[in-house]
């Protein structure tokens, strides 16, 4: 079915540039970005077989080897001022959202609580409601709450006291993506001063996986092969990932540090197709399109797209013939392109945005991470003539100004399509002492949680973390343990720098095993002071 040809109207200028200011992510096999990049970067993947808690695997409910996330269960409901009755109601999806909303916003280098009662809008991705299959018979007066998809995004406005727009997207396989895209407009309205942006995905029944299974989407051999000759199907994942959104003019005037720059992004769907699952080239190619044209920015300059790239039959060579149809000659050289898919698996509704941590890691770094699985070609798909190259090969982005784009399909049609900058340059950070070197004076660190317990898991993070790094400075971790984790009620301060601040770490952390993923600590950040 042809369109007709888009004239693009009045209202498509630039719009103002949007900035990436805060991350946070949990994945298969990883749990901070500082951690997902290493990943990315040494080509590895974490597809593993399915927990205890689905059972074992049956490739008759579609139960393979997949990107699984551990102990989901785990949740410190004290953290978040919740009851054990109620988090035991809770979506385990509303738990991980609070935990990564929590995290991206200390990235950010702000104080949760400093956002109490400000316009902050939350938007997140998700398309799965499976927990409630599992608490039949076991109703509370939470389980409504508990159990609403909507609640996702609306969990982490209470729980932070946030008073922006607040809602859960679900378009399909690019809900998250599209949940960034309404986050950035919403910005640029003016509905928001900043947003929390993200998708999550957790797998728990084997029911979901078996649907998948008889709808025919699943690899047999459980990898992710886009764009070569093997594609035979996707692999689950599960996880999340957040990112917090500011205008760009603001975030630069609020000193915040840019991880990237959203230059522009469009949605739509691709209508009446020939069949209601079947991807559709003439709507992928208007949406990239257009997203060109909100970002003012020609296709020629972009040197790498994220592709949806799931690996399967029909999938694949329907994007690529979309991105050679937009990118083709005269735009110029080859468009290198990969799918984290081939790492992590497809995590469904939360996909998108792990597309976009990824291109907003490699921006930041200056580098392209390998994607895996590409050998040969695949037949249907002529490389060549696409001037497309799948990028297998760890090496620094191409060209003086990268730009580079994401993209993330709905199964019903929906697509999405974001364009992306690196970030701009940023003051260079303060020389000093680094820990361990003697100074005159003795720098605090302050830490705090909700409990005794949490407070001492909380000093063996640190000391754990300070233990295996070089580089790092005393007053850098005091700034940030100062002004970017909120206040509490158990406190300890302990003085560094030097071989003291670890020796005193050891006084404040329990003498026993601890197990951090008791009580949410989140990953320890440090900043320049």
């Amino acid at each position: 079915m042809s369109r007709p040809e888009h004239a693009p109207g009045p209202q498509e200028t630039p719009d103002a540039p949007v900035a990436v200011v805060g991350i946070s992510c949990r994945l298969p096999g990883v749990s901070t970005p500082e951690a997902f990049w290493r990943l990315l970067c040494e080509g590895r993947e974490s597809i593993v077989p399915p927990p205890e808690r689905l059972g074992e695997p049956s490739p008759e409910r579609g139960l393979r080897w997949g990107g699984y996330l551990d102990r989901v269960e785990d949740f410190d409901a004290a953290f978040f001022g919740i009851s054990p009755r109620e988090a035991l109601a809770m979506d385990p999806q509303q738990r991980l959202m609070l935990e990564l909303s929590w995290e991206a916003v200390e990235n950010a280098r702000t104080a949760p609580e400093a956002l109490r009662g400000t316009d902050t809008g939350v938007f997140t991705g998700a398309v799965s409601s499976e927990y409630e299959r599992l608490l039949t018979g076991a109703a509370t007066h939470h389980t409504h709450t508990g159990t609403q998809r909507g609640m996702i995004a609306n969990r982490v406005s209470y729980a932070l006291g946030l008073g922006g727009p607040s809602l859960t997207v679900d378009s399909g396989q690019s809900s998250s993506l599209v949940s960034v895209h309404m986050a950035m407009e919403s910005l640029r309205r003016g509905e928001c001063a900043q947003a929390l942006a993200g998708g999550v995905n957790l797998i728990l029944t084997p029911e979901g996986t078996e649907n998948i299974e008889l709808f025919g989407g699943l690899s047999p051999d459980a990898r992710c092969y886009t764009f070569d000759a093997r594609a035979n199907g996707y692999v689950r994942g599960e996880g999340g990932a957040v990112v917090v959104l500011k205008s760009l003019d603001r975030a630069l005037a609020d000193g915040d540090r840019v991880h990237a720059v959203l230059r522009g992004g469009a949605v739509n769907n691709s209508g009446q197709t020939s069949y209601l699952a079947r991807p559709d080239a003439e709507g992928q190619i208007e949406v990239v399109r257009a997203a060109h044209r909100r970002a003012a920015v020609d296709p020629g300059q972009v040197g790498y797209v994220e592709l949806h790239g799931t690996g399967t039959p029909a999938g694949d060579p329907v994007e690529a013939s979309a991105l050679g149809e937009v990118f083709s000659p005269p735009c110029g050289d080859v468009l290198r392109v990969g799918s984290v898919k081939t790492n992590i698996g497809h995590l469904e509704g939360a996909a998108g945005v792990v597309g976009l941590l990824k291109v907003v890691l490699s921006l930041s770094h200056g580098q392209l991470p390998p994607t895996r699985n590409f050998a040969t070609p695949n037949p249907d798909i002529d490389l060549d003539a696409l001037r497309l190259q799948p990028q297998v090969e760890r090496e620094a982005w191409p060209g003086e100004r990268p730009l580079a784009g994401v993209s993330s399909f709905g199964m019903g049609g929906t697509n999405c399509h974001l364009v992306l900058a690196p970030p701009p340059p940023q003051s260079p950070e303060k020389a000093g002492p680094e820990l361990g070197e003697n100074t005159l004076d003795p720098v605090p660190w302050v830490l705090s949680a909700r409990s005794e317990a949490a407070l001492r898991a909380q000093a063996s993070v640190l000391h754990s973390y300070v233990s295996q790094r070089s580089g790092l400075r005393a007053e850098d971790i005091g700034y940030s343990l100062a002004t970017t984790r909120s206040t509490m009620e158990h406190r300890a301060v302990i003085l560094a720098p030097g071989a003291s601040g670890t020796r005193e770490l050891d006084s404040v952390r329990p003498s026993g095993p601890v197990d951090p993923e008791r009580h949410r600590l989140g990953p320890v950040m440090v900043f320049p002071g």
